[in-house]
């Protein structure tokens, strides 16, 4: 079984995979939105040679721990996501600062501000996994 992680925001949703054993995650793509069908579409061809897939959704939680307007739009991409892929289960990550980790990451890397913002979502997504899969094996 594979993890999957997403990244979802209003432009672009930010893809990751685990390897087989789901100890690491690893950048796929950023999805640059046009409508929902579109982007489940895109979503099934990446996950497509993929056998079982449970779905990382990260939810962008307020610093406060509340939910908000965003976790809400969140939800309801999760909503149709279950819609199309039925037989995936889901679990909600909370992706407070993974954005701002991905870009401190990236700048550390020296990695300039065009590509930054070509691969900041993918790479948020690759935290988003990547504490998931750290937080299973520190619970086994």
């Amino acid at each position: 079984m594979r993890y999957v992680s997403l990244d979802v925001g209003d432009k672009t949703i930010g893809v990751a995979v685990s390897d087989l054993l789901g100890i690491t995650a690893q950048g796929i793509k950023t999805i640059h939105r046009t409508s929902n069908k579109k982007d489940l579409q895109e979503l099934a061809e990446i996950i497509s040679d993929f056998d079982e897939v449970t779905f990382v959704i990260g939810l962008p939680k307020n610093m406060n721990g509340t939910e908000g307007e965003r976790c809400e739009i969140v939800r309801n991409f999760a909503e149709k996501l279950k819609e199309k892929f039925k037989s995936s289960a889901q679990i909600f990550w909370d992706e407070r600062l993974s954005t701002v980790a991905a870009e401190k990451s990236l700048i550390a890397a020296d990695v300039s501000r065009k590509k930054r913002k070509k691969v900041i979502d993918k790479m948020a997504a690759v935290y988003i996994l990547q504490g998931f899969l750290d937080s299973k094996s520190m619970s086994r």
